[in-house]
């Protein structure tokens, strides 16, 4: 079902000269839907006139910048960064007033209603209640004074401070949910059973109008705000709904040529890793093929490889809203199928595009042509690039994980193991990616400081894809095969590619071992970098990374040559007593 939503909101002066509250609520744009709905209430504070300004300020910066924060984080991570953000700058303008005594202060309660859950934001003493099955509750706590006299005396609020104590809190959504986020003026006045009464009739927007008008009528003496929202039809699932389907869905029997499944019929099987089983399927009616991705049935009770696979799915569905799109597959939903039905076991339906990997073709014809490798590695770091902004990294670039389509689309397959800030502990403390090209820092080998192995992160896919535009041109590897046992040797410099096959220009050389070289700090540092590099080409040619000191490539070699002089004069001082003549 579509995510849909009846909202309505409603702030009134009352009795004051001036509205200090505001409210204001945002739908995502057209391929953004993943980031769900928000919708924020604010009470400003009126210290010299600018309660009205801190408050307009704050929920609009909120609902506004909120949309473009990585749409990997978690919902409560994106809220705090952009609700510091704000309040680190309306600190530092009260800062700059308060010689004046015009500061601007605000409390300040937003909700984002994303997936299947709902994600409360909450300082001050504006108040959220959710009314479920008849029954209403207060999810947010005041931050006020509890004794009786100064209940009005704020604990909490925007403004005030750099260092700002939001409350956070989480839960499921069901279709039904009625949300009321209240300012005092309104809570101040009606009992939370009044409140209940008046939510049970009308559409939101009457409800809102209700609830502020008989407030004003039963004496509150302040300002009157309500947002009212009532949750319709439940939006595309979120992270924690693919691991529920993934704990409960069985893994469909390993499947033969002909076997159908959910109406799709098996036309061969593509892989078989021993953990996960990719077949090629297709839907008898329209004709369209599929790639469809499960779990081994040896597997079916491995709760940590389900939740890996279920991140796969929230990760492929969340990259498809982001500028990665182009050069990703399409996933359907998890539990959905493009025909409408829902899915009877645990399984990814891709979309099938015909072509073959890169690592295909270099099995196929051998090393590419230089205007074919360069434009490969362009489109990769163009998908890599978005894919690191959104804090995704891919952990396994790879020619066999990239794929050219008969269109001329190069895709990024395979986010298995990739990290996203939401993987389970199981797949992000796994040693994941293909040993040929993994980064020397990831084996623990380092040219400076201690040995220690570092976690994969952004460097690692940049120079994974230099091994793989190496492995392009000159159909080698700059180090040699590492089997998935052994450890990378980083005992030399790379050959340039230009004395494998003759026609890499000296230009690309330079790239080429500046991407691979053994010293992370004369890499590129951005897929963007990367990427302009290769675009400048000829005409703005970066200069070719240092060779590395014997020392630095082997540190034990000074010793080794020192060790064998020694052994040489050695075996020359016995020769002399034993052999040569005495005077």
């Amino acid at each position: 079902m579509a995510f849909e939503i009846d909202i309505g909101f409603t702030s009134l002066s009352g009795k004051k000269t001036i509205n200090e509250d505001f409210c204001a609520a945002m739908l995502p744009e057209a391929g953004r839907e993943g980031f769900g709905a928000i919708c924020a209430i604010a009470d400003g504070v009126s210290t010299g006139g600018k309660g009205k300004e801190a408050a307009q300020t704050t929920v609009m910066s909120l609902v506004q910048d909120y949309f473009g924060t990585r749409e990997t984080w978690d919902t409560t991570v994106a809220l705090d960064r952009v609700i510091s953000a704000h309040n680190t700058w309306l600190t530092g303008v009260n800062r700059r007033r308060a010689a004046s005594d015009e500061c601007g202060l605000t409390t300040l309660t937003a909700l984002v209603m994303r997936g299947h859950t709902y994600t409360l934001a909450h300082v001050g003493d504006t108040r959220a209640y959710l009314l479920r099955a008849g029954e209403i509750e207060q999810l947010t706590t005041d931050h006020s004074n509890p004794h009786p006299d100064f209940k009005h005396q704020l604990l909490r609020v925007v403004g005030a401070d750099e260092r700002l104590v939001v409350d956070y809190s989480q839960g499921d959504l069901q279709v039904g949910d009625v949300f009321i986020l209240l300012t005092d003026g309104v809570h101040g006045s009606l009992s939370d059973r009044r409140i209940r009464k008046m939510v049970e009739q009308g559409n939101a927007q009457e409800i809102s109008n209700t609830l502020t008008e008989v407030a004003l009528n039963m004496g509150s003496p302040d300002n009157a705000s309500a947002i009212v929202v009532r949750v319709l039809g439940l939006q595309e699932s979120h992270l924690r709904d693919e691991e529920l389907a993934a704990r409960h869905l069985p893994i469909p029997h390993k499947l033969k040529i002909g076997d159908f499944i959910d109406g799709l019929v098996v036309t061969s099987l593509v892989a078989d890793s021993g953990v996960n089983l990719i077949y090629q399927v297709r839907e008898p009616v329209s004709q369209k093929l599929y790639a469809l991705k499960t779990l081994h049935p040896s597997r079916e009770k491995d709760q940590e490889e389900r939740a890996m696979l279920a991140h796969e799915a929230w990760l492929a569905k969340r990259m498809q809203t982001s500028s990665a799109s182009d050069h990703l597959v399409r996933l359907h939903s998890l539990m959905m199928l493009p025909s409408g039905k829902l899915s009877s076991s645990f399984y990814l339906l891709y979309d099938w595009h015909a072509g073959q990997t890169l690592q295909q073709a270099l099995q196929e014809r051998g090393a590419f042509s230089v205007p074919q490798a360069v434009q490969a590695a362009m489109a990769a770091l163009k998908a890599l690039g978005a894919m690191h902004r959104q804090g995704v990294i891919h952990r396994d670039i790879k020619p066999s994980n990239l794929h050219l389509g008969e269109g001329g689309v190069l895709r990024v397959l395979d986010l298995g193991v990739a990290l996203s800030g939401h993987e389970p502990e199981s797949l992000r403390s796994l040693h994941a990616g293909t040993p040929s090209y993994i980064n020397p820092e990831q084996f623990g080998y380092a040219l400076h400081g201690e040995a220690q192995a570092h976690a994969a992160d952004a460097a690692s896919d940049l120079y994974a894809l230099g091994v793989t535009l190496y492995q392009l041109l000159t159909g080698k590897l700059p180090y040699g095969e590492v089997l998935p046992y052994q450890t990378g040797r980083y005992y030399r410099d790379p050959t340039p590619p230009s004395r494998i096959q003759p026609e890499v220009p000296v230009w690309l050389d330079h790239i080429v071992l500046k991407a691979v070289s053994r010293d992370q700090k004369q890499r590129f540092e951005t897929a963007e970098e990367f990427l302009l590099a290769l675009e400048r080409g000829a005409s703005r040619p970066i200069h070719a990374p240092l060779s590395t000191p014997l020392l630095q490539r082997n540190p034990v070699s000074l010793w080794k040559i020192a060790f064998a002089v020694s052994v040489l004069f050695n075996f020359l001082l016995i020769v002399w007593l034993l052999f040569l003549p005495k005077a």
